[in-house]
């Protein structure tokens, strides 16, 4: 068996945009093909991979279709940081994530953050649209919500449209003023009506024609091409392009259920994918280019996100599981998924193993098999719905400093019965695809950013045009400037006012009395004596990550002591910041809710911290506890108190006897000042 050789190289997961591939149905009889402007963001890889495919069959069908990121239009070059937040509270702060996610889902609004980047978009936006544009559809909900505001307000006279490419719908997919949206499934469709979408579609997805079902043949290839066992049951773990979720938890979980063997792709996260082979998991893969034989390759597909993957998975006849989803729309997809009879959400893990096995090899995974494939099978796909509405439109987009247009001066036609609802037999076979068509010349400006023309003589589409603003030296020399004072005062500047005793960091300063707290030795317990002792001198006891979840009726005895517990993060050196041990605060935090039932008012921190930190801290209600003086446990010096310190006496692997040692040397030395406790400075 061989192995190719990029399978654990950085590449595109999902095809590329100048990708031969077979084309859409044709538009409808007499139509004449015009531009279509398609608006993404590069935000994960689900948005990007639905735009592609539809500007593909799009150009297929004779338009000249420009694909626009949404990020490049948020000014000052601020839109990757708009994304590296995205994916930094998914990893370090999903709790966060979720409920961000469920605040804007009760209230059915975007955040005052959000609707700053939306209006500083609109004149940006309208400058990328070509004036023999006829449509403009959007794959991303805040871009949608754009293009739903410039139509009300008469600056687009043409039909906007946006394609929901997950299978649940937050409120921000629905746009007023957008004419149309297109859904993969009934049950997206009824939830953007019950949004208030006006005017829904059931289209169906779209995907790469690459992934089709599989066959014995193509098993057998692709197991030996990715050097996979021939004959054991394969389970795929998917966690998106970035790698988020609880993977390593996953990849174990499945692997002890003995129904399938894990082959994890972990996306751009090689991090991840060197831990998992470190973990035993001989099958971690990172970023993968032939994922469809990936897929022809296993047994059943454990995602925890609900989107491009499963669709893709549902094409090629692999049944999905959903299962450890990820906050916000993991959970709202993985519930629409099941409610849809596509794939079954698993919550409890003691069903895991059962589950696998049924779909596997069983009645139940051909049900989902099937299921999964008339999806692709019965739908025109929304290419043609958005050709149609292409086809009726007489508007044209008001070139910048002209007069805007009327609201709904573009009339869209009605849609084909195809796209509405669709009339394909249940029965009726999967579509074959004869082959690649002629490649579609492309022109690029930049991989994000294109446009693929139907003809050579296509004119290249143009970058937005840029109207002279006043005093542009100026502008950009205070934005900067701005930019540079905000990036100083989270960071640098937050540690020095921590360091003071700023913020919320607690300070001991004008107290008149030394705190103590000590981080116990690991794996030993402290007989009731030495807890008698410490509860005496009012000592706090820090608990990190690792000894939380190791021992956690030892941390219990702490609380029952009367000891307060601190959080101590993934411990040694107590570090948060910038670069090192994001995520310190947040698994702290949980490790002692989990083991306690109750959190912390305390945060063991080093300095190294940074405005997200404090946010964190304060979301977990933790002060931060910065100490004056460390104390080596069993260390031969032991300095003198002094009031006003905090003193942490750290033992790490050192003998629990070791302690009484130090803190005896500590509460002897000359003119010890008086012991306060650390519940009292909160």
């Amino acid at each position: 068996m061989s192995q190719l050789p990029h399978l654990h190289e950085a590449s595109a997961h999902h095809a590329d945009a100048s990708r031969p591939s077979a084309p859409a149905a044709s538009t409808a009889a007499g139509t004449a093909a015009g531009r279509v402007v398609i608006v993404s963001a590069s935000v994960g890889a689900g948005h990007d991979g639905a735009a592609a495919q539809l500007a593909l069959r799009l150009a297929g069908s004779g338009h000249t279709v420009d694909r626009w990121d949404f990020l490049d239009l948020v000014p000052a070059g601020l839109g990757p940081l708009v994304s590296e937040c995205y994916r930094r509270l998914l990893t370090i702060a999903p709790s966060a994530y979720q409920r961000i996610y469920s605040s804007t889902e009760s209230t059915g609004r975007p955040g005052a953050l959000i609707r700053l980047i939306q209006r500083s978009t609109h004149r940006k936006l309208l400058r990328a649209l070509p004036p023999d544009t006829r449509a403009v559809v959007a794959t991303y909900p805040i871009a949608g919500q754009v293009l739903g505001t410039l139509r009300s307000r008469g600056r687009l006279a043409v039909p906007a449209a946006v394609y929901l490419t997950d299978f649940s719908v937050h409120p921000l997919w629905v746009a007023p003023g957008v004419d149309l949206h297109l859904a993969a499934h009934p049950v997206p469709a009824e939830q953007a009506r019950a949004h208030g979408a006006e005017r829904v579609a059931v289209a169906g997805p779209v995907v790469d024609p690459r992934f089709t079902p599989t066959t014995e043949a193509l098993r057998t290839a692709a197991r030996d091409r990715f050097g996979l066992p021939p004959g054991a049951p394969l389970a795929l773990l998917v966690a998106g392009s970035w790698g988020v979720g609880e993977v390593a938890r996953v990849a174990a979980e499945v692997r002890a259920t003995g129904a399938a063997v894990p082959v994890v792709v972990c996306g751009k996260n090689r991090a991840l994918a060197e831990r998992l082979r470190a973990d035993g998991v001989e099958h971690a893969f990172g970023w993968v280019r032939d994922m469809p034989g990936l897929m022809h390759a296993c047994d059943v597909l454990v995602q925890n996100a609900g989107g491009l993957t499963s669709l893709e998975a549902f094409a090629c006849g692999l049944p999905v599981v959903s299962y450890r989803c990820i906050p916000g729309h993991g959970l709202t997809n993985a519930a629409a998924l099941d409610q849809a009879g596509l794939a079954p959400w698993v919550r409890d893990p003691a069903e895991l193993a059962a589950v696998l096995t049924a779909m596997v090899d069983g009645p139940t995974g051909r049900r989902y098999r099937e299921a999964g494939l008339a999806l692709h099978r019965d739908a025109s796909g929304p290419a043609e719905a958005i050709a149609a509405i292409a086809a009726g439109s007489s508007g044209a987009v008001r070139a910048a400093g002209g007069s805007p247009g009327v609201p709904g001066s573009a009339p869209s036609p009605a849609l084909p019965d195809s796209a509405a609802s669709p009339a394909v037999p249940a029965d009726a076979a999967p579509p074959v695809h004869a082959g690649p068509p002629p490649l579609i010349p492309a022109q690029r400006r930049r991989p994000d950013r294109e446009a693929i023309p139907t003809r050579a003589s296509a004119p290249t589409p143009r970058r937005p045009d840029r109207s002279p603003d006043r005093r542009p030296g100026r502008r950009v020399g205070l934005a900067v400037a701005a930019l540079s004072a905000t990036a100083w005062l989270s960071t640098a500047g937050t540690q020095l006012a921590v360091a003071y005793g700023g913020f919320d960091a607690v300070d001991a300063g004008r107290t008149g009395r030394a705190f103590l707290v000590v981080h116990p030795p690991h794996g030993g317990h402290l007989d009731d004596a030495t807890l008698r002792a410490l509860s005496a001198v009012q000592a706090a006891v820090s608990v990190d990550t690792d000894e939380a979840a190791a021992d956690p009726a030892e941390v219990r005895r702490f609380a029952a002591a009367g000891l307060t517990l601190v959080n101590a993060g993934y411990g040694p050196p107590y570090q948060s910041g910038i670069v090192t041990r994001r995520d310190s605060v947040e698994a702290g935090a949980d490790a002692l809710r989990s083991a306690t039932g109750a959190g912390s008012s305390f945060f063991l921190s080093s300095r190294d911290v940074d405005a997200l930190d404090l946010g964190l801290a304060a979301y977990h209600r933790e002060h931060l506890v910065v100490p004056d003086l460390r104390i080596a446990c069993g260390s031969a010096v032991t300095p003198q108190l002094r009031p006003g310190q905090i003193v942490l006496v750290e033992c790490g692997s050192a003998d629990p006897a070791g302690l009484t040692t130090t803190m005896n040397r500590l509460l002897t030395s000359h003119r010890p000042p008086r012991l306060g406790a650390l519940n009292s400075l909160s």
